[in-house]
């Protein structure tokens, strides 16, 4: 098949892993696979390195950018023009502002006689949601509407997204397809080297509790819940890290000072990648207390490290995290993430059972081998189940 992926910027993120894996899945299967991108501006890092590395076509986009701009419908025309030359067989469009222009742009050719290309969309976490004001909210309820009525299928990361979507009328619930965003196992279920020294570079030492949330430094990551966790607990063995960056940054630090808790809490910035096993591995918790996510690529990651996982109940986090391998907590639930967290430093055998729980279960459902067999028989199943010649 001819594919092609369209998403608005190639930043270290769920979202752009995602979609790197898919692109580099398809293509050893055999696929032509194009990946559209915008330039990966802003402080979180970039793929972009990688997946020029990739074996496939990789276009730049400078007018495909994350906020909302008048250059946008700068953004569809360029799609559009990029799409009638490659004329593939399935588009396929990644989170929000990429989705609502790919599809408009692929939606658009097929209309004006292009070919019968497939146009597929993933929601890797949707646009509107409690935080949003009631008008942005509503503005991208519309836009997400129309795109749906474009779509020929549309993939959730979790079963909790396509409840969401269909309950704001978005699309019909015979276009969604759960498909769980997959990840290179096998990277997280070996103890890799190095992981004792980025412990000794956090001044830890072998009694030390590592409490870790790998996110970016951003709103509604939940990062001052944390923070305020770590004030009120008093054992000096519980330390936290956090992995990523990101515009709260300064922010978190200030915070970190006036709490008193310089000597707790450690900010490591990016981690690559190849560097989130070793993370995994060297924490002994793993938290992540965002208020707004599709389902956290870190929740499975840890469980694949034999981690528990304390998280917040938002989205799709409930359909990795259960009693068996964490603990979910009420959004905002200081006090019982205070107990979590201080209930799982003093259990080193409560640590052991939810963690070897949740590595069976991330194995068998996060794979990213299945992820991309599942998309590619989705595709196969839009185009008839006939390899295009």
């Amino acid at each position: 098949m001819n594919i092609v992926h369209v998403i608005t910027r190639l930043i270290i993120g769920g979202a752009q892993e995602n979609t790197l894996l898919t692109c580099e899945g398809l293509r050893a299967r055999g696929h032509q696979v194009t990946l559209v991108t915008g330039p990966a501006l802003g402080p979180e890092g970039q793929l972009l390195s990688r997946a020029r590395k990739g074996g496939y076509r990789v276009e730049v986009l400078d007018q495909l950018r994350r906020e909302v701009h008048p250059r946008d419908w700068r953004a569809c025309r360029r799609l559009k023009e990029l799409l009638g030359q490659l004329r593939p067989d399935v588009v396929h469009t990644h989170s929000s502002k990429a989705g609502i222009l790919g599809r408009q742009a692929a939606y658009s050719l097929r209309r004006g006689g292009l070919g019968e290309m497939k146009i597929v969309h993933t929601i890797h976490g949707l646009p509107f949601h409690r935080y949003g004001s009631r008008i942005r909210n509503a503005v991208y309820v519309a836009l997400e509407r129309r795109a749906a009525r474009q779509s020929d299928a549309i993939i959730s990361v979790a079963d909790a997204m396509t409840r969401q979507a269909l309950s704001a009328g978005v699309g019909r619930p015979e276009q969604y397809v759960t498909i769980y965003s997959g990840m290179e196992i096998r990277d997280f279920l070996d103890r890799p080297a190095g992981v004792e020294e980025f412990r000794r570079g956090l001044g830890l030492d072998e009694n030390s509790i590592l409490v870790t949330q790998v996110s970016r430094l951003a709103e509604l990551k939940g990062h001052d819940y944390i923070l305020d966790a770590a004030f009120g607990i008093d054992d000096p063995r519980i330390h936290f890290c956090f992995v990523g960056d990101g515009r709260r940054r300064g922010d978190i630090q200030i915070r970190i000072h006036q709490l008193g808790l310089a000597g707790r809490v450690h900010l490591t910035g990016l981690a690559p990648p190849e560097q989130v096993p070793l993370v995994m591995h060297a924490c002994d918790i793993l938290v992540h207390c965002s208020l707004r996510e599709g389902l956290a690529r870190t929740l499975p990651q840890a469980m694949l490290a034999g981690k528990p996982v304390v998280a917040f109940d938002v989205d799709g986090a409930r359909e990795a995290v259960s009693e068996r391998t964490g603990i979910l907590l009420e959004p905002g639930d200081l006090p019982g993430l205070k107990l979590a967290i201080s209930t799982l430093a003093e259990s080193p055998q409560l640590r052991r059972s939810l963690g070897q729980a949740g590595r069976q279960l991330a194995s068998s459902r996060f794979d990213h081998d299945l992820m991309v067999e599942r998309i590619e028989q989705l595709y196969l199943r839009l185009l008839g189940n006939q390899r295009p010649a």
